[in-house]
């Protein structure tokens, strides 16, 4: 924790966000996605789980659908009700208050922006290499990784698309191989059973490795509500410390984490 803290006072901690952070809002995970999905090609949810892992079930979407606009514009209009209030999510306003340089996320939701424009802190989102010029300094980057509603086709949503977005050969891949190098990442909101987010933490190493040509790699961090040692020894190996919690409710875990790690940072 104490090296996180000095890099961070430094300004060398990029912060990569995932779905548990958008849960904490109430949104839905990605067994009520497919539910959903389901429901729209007449299966039974059930039954059409045991067809095949989430990307495969979504990518089944697109290729019966022929696209995944009809579901896009559901998550973005059902994500993103009058009824939530971001002002509750006291992770979102840590977060916001932060001053990160730059936040990655795979999430595809507005909170995030939602959250800066509620506290009033700067930010630029960055969903496409277009967006790349209006990036200004001493503001917070907003990197949309996985995608961002305002253009479907960004959406990294099935197998397709996301085995594309692990080629790390976009402009924004480029770009994370720049912002990453001599920093630190502190994963936070992601789900250390997804095989899908441990092949990233995986991506992410291998490129701290070919970048810094035999340099120390800057340690990296994944909060997890729950010690797990196994999964521990094995991030252990591509640089990524964990950093776990005794609280039993995840979100109330992270809660915690980010309101010690904001008052340590600040009271330094």
């Amino acid at each position: 924790m104490e090296h996180l803290l000095t890099s961070f006072k430094e300004g060398n901690v990029i912060l990569f966000v995932g779905a548990g952070v958008s849960m904490n809002l109430g949104l839905p995970s990605w067994d009520s996605l497919i539910d959903k999905i389901a429901e729209d090609l007449d299966y039974d949810p059930e039954i059409y789980k045991t067809f095949g892992d989430h990307l495969a079930l979504a990518e089944y979407y697109r290729l019966t659908k022929g696209s995944i606009d009809g579901l896009s514009s559901w998550m973005d209009e059902n994500w993103h009700t009058s009824d939530i209030d971001v002002s509750t999510s006291k992770v979102h306003e840590e977060i916001a208050k932060a001053e990160f340089p730059i936040i990655y996320t795979t999430n595809y939701d507005r909170w995030l922006e939602h959250a800066f424009d509620h506290y009033k802190m700067p930010y630029t989102k960055i969903s496409s290499v277009s967006d790349l010029k209006k990036v200004k300094d001493n503001t917070t980057q907003i990197v949309k990784f996985h995608g961002d509603f305002d253009d479907n086709k960004s959406i990294v949503l099935d197998e397709t698309s996301y085995f594309e977005r692990l080629g790390f050969e976009t402009p924004l891949d480029i770009k994370l191989r720049s912002d990453i190098l001599g920093k630190s990442v502190l994963f936070i909101g992601y789900s250390l059973a997804d095989i899908n987010i441990r092949f990233l933490f995986y991506k992410l190493s291998m490129l701290w490795k070919a970048h810094h040509l035999g340099e120390a790699q800057p340690k990296s961090y994944v909060f997890s509500p729950k010690p797990n040692p196994v999964q521990e020894k094995i991030l252990e190996q591509w640089g990524i410390e964990m950093i776990s919690s005794e609280i039993e409710h995840p979100g109330k875990a992270l809660e915690d984490f980010l309101s010690k790690f904001m008052g340590s940072s600040v009271n330094r």
